[in-house]
């Protein structure tokens, strides 16, 4: 019975968690009529200490679901930025048709309430070009909300208000409401399955494959650094892995020092690459080995042991830039910061903090 269940994946973008509060209300619906299973995914990794054990969605995952309900908090009367951006990368699918007949619902998370009904238009009209069968909420389950409190409801898909005081968001009548949105999705869903046929797509992108890469340019990772404290070597949040390493090779410090009185310019580059030989070591390991599941390099900062009057620690960096270009090709290319401090711990020259975007 479980292989014949319809699979819905429940898509959003949550700030603050209230947007994944009516996720998990509209979840608990799908599960309920025990015909579908759902599968809630954001759109992006998200820090906030509730959601960022979320799995992150890609656009080409989306036709493998029976239907999908999106959620998003109101942004001045449309749809959140973030899911916005994510819709924009789903042109490849419309092209190929891909998402035509698919069941598709909305629910938003609002802070007002303002602007609630233009936002929920928005969010259908994006579906709609995808020629997604569009599944309202009606007026189903209003018989039971507290009419003493403002509810966020509407007939497109349920929504919750947060910025009432003393009042608990989403409000009992609001998770209500969701469920039901999910049970009736469900439904429908299961009614429409298999009637579109789930179609693959290919991802124009040359494939690359970064361990060979390396090897081909002779590129040596070295043993990961074991932690001097109670840290880890790296950290990975959602698809986020953040590293941050010293110049140390072999148990040493390598080019050890303040630069223009202990090293030169010369010995900081050479214990730049070090050091992000380092990252890209550590790198390797959050990744099982695999750097083809490595999807950008978001942002490098470098920070070296200088006196006060330097200002050429752009031209240090560029080697940790240039290394990760070289392995990477354009998912190498990121943001950047270089900063000089008066001393660095266990007296490098060099340390770089990293953040990688991974699968």
């Amino acid at each position: 019975m479980a292989q014949n269940k319809s699979k819905i994946l429940i898509l959003i973008h949550s700030d603050n968690g209230g947007t994944y509060e009516l996720a998990k209300e509209v979840a608990k619906g799908i599960e309920s009529e025990n015909i579908a299973v759902p599968y809630i995914k954001l759109v992006k990794a998200s820090q906030n200490p509730g959601l960022k054990n979320l799995p992150v969605a890609t656009v080409e995952e989306l036709t493998d679901y029976d239907g999908i309900a999106f959620g998003s908090p109101v942004y001045f009367g449309n749809i959140s930025t973030g899911m916005s951006e994510f819709l924009s990368k789903t042109v490849q699918l419309w092209t190929a048709h891909a998402l035509e007949g698919v069941p598709a619902t909305v629910f938003m998370s609002a802070g007002s309430g303002a602007g609630k009904e233009l936002a929920l238009q928005a969010f259908w009209n994006s579906l709609a070009v995808h020629g997604m069968v569009l599944v309202s909420n009606g007026i189903r389950g209003t018989e039971a909300l507290n009419k003493a409190i403002p509810q966020g409801n509407s007939v497109l898909g349920v929504t919750s208000m947060a910025s009432l005081k003393d009042v608990e968001r989403p409000t009992k009548g609001e998770r209500y409401l969701a469920e039901l949105q999910g049970k009736n999705f469900a439904k429908v869903t299961s009614a429409l399955k298999d009637t579109h046929p789930k179609k693959e797509i290919a991802v124009h992108e040359k494939h690359m494959n970064f361990n060979e890469i390396l090897t081909q340019k002779n590129i040596v990772l070295p043993q990961v650094p074991k932690p001097a404290g109670n840290y880890q070597p790296f950290v990975r949040s959602g698809n986020l892995v953040f590293i941050n390493q010293v110049a140390l090779k072999e148990g040493k410090i390598f080019n050890a020092g303040k630069l223009g009185v202990d090293v030169n310019e010369q010995q900081v580059k050479e214990a730049t690459k070090v050091t992000m030989l380092n990252v890209l070591s550590v790198l390797n390991e959050a990744v099982g080995g695999d750097l083809n599941k490595v999807k950008q390099c978001v942002q490098l900062t470098g920070i070296f042991n200088t006196k006060d009057d330097y200002t050429q620690h752009a031209a240090l960096m560029n080697v940790a830039s240039d290394l990760a270009v070289e392995v990477f090709g354009d998912k190498g290319k990121h943001a950047r910061a270089t900063l000089g401090a008066s001393s660095i711990p266990v007296n490098s020259s060099v340390e770089i903090q990293a953040i990688f975007e991974v699968e």
